[in-house]
């Protein structure tokens, strides 16, 4: 008289929108905008694009020319932009990645679930065995 319990499919999984939809350009672009972002590659070009912004306008500023005076206000503009539009886009591809993380735990804790309840019926089934050798 065992209760038949739902029981989680892996191919459920795989059919699940989160999972299987296909992604739209937004979600596409934040991946990969997530994946070089953070990156040593991002980290190192970005460094060197700030020691040469630096450098070139100090210079320039040297030799009295305004470019970028006031304290590197056009860099400081450009800093704020790129923050401002980053944030949101690793925002997305967190949240995306962290519903798509809920459901494997979902589906794995399904399947400890089964194998617990598989177990259980080995354990009755070998209980019976040894009585009957006994």
């Amino acid at each position: 008289m065992e209760m038949k319990k739902k029981t989680f499919d892996l191919r459920s999984l795989k059919a699940h929108p989160l999972i299987s939809h296909k992604r739209t350009f937004g979600e596409k672009a934040s991946d990969l905008l997530t994946k070089y972002i953070g990156s040593w590659m991002f980290i190192l070009f970005f460094i060197l694009f700030l020691i040469s912004w630096v450098t070139v306008n100090s210079i320039l500023l040297a030799y009295g020319n305004e470019w970028d005076k006031k304290p590197f206000i056009i860099l400081n503009l450009i800093l704020s932009c790129l923050a401002a539009l980053q944030a949101p886009i690793i925002l997305m591809s967190q949240n995306r990645q962290s519903e798509k993380d809920r459901i494997r735990i979902d589906y794995d804790y399904e399947v400890d679930k089964k194998a617990e309840r598989e177990i259980e019926q080995i354990k009755t089934q070998l209980n019976r065995i040894e009585k009957r050798l006994k």
